[in-house]
């Protein structure tokens, strides 16, 4: 297992867990970023931060902090 950070653009990934508690683990998870669901990394900003994902359908940007969180594995 990899974190979503890791994944590259591009490529897809099947959400494993989500490594982290309380309210951010919430707020992940109020985005649409649960167990079992697939995410595609679309585009990562120059520097790296923040990463703009595909997932059911619509696109989110989140933060490498939080990406960093979120265990992946690849498709």
């Amino acid at each position: 297992m990899s974190n979503l950070k890791k994944v590259p653009c591009g490529k897809s990934a099947i959400v494993r867990q989500i490594d982290v508690q309380g309210t951010l683990k919430r707020r992940i998870m109020d985005m649409g970023i649960t167990k079992g669901v697939e995410v595609t990394v679309k585009k990562v900003a120059p520097l790296g931060d923040p990463i703009e994902i595909s997932v059911r359908g619509y696109s989110l940007s989140l933060r490498k902090e939080d990406a960093k969180s979120i265990l992946v594995e690849l498709v």
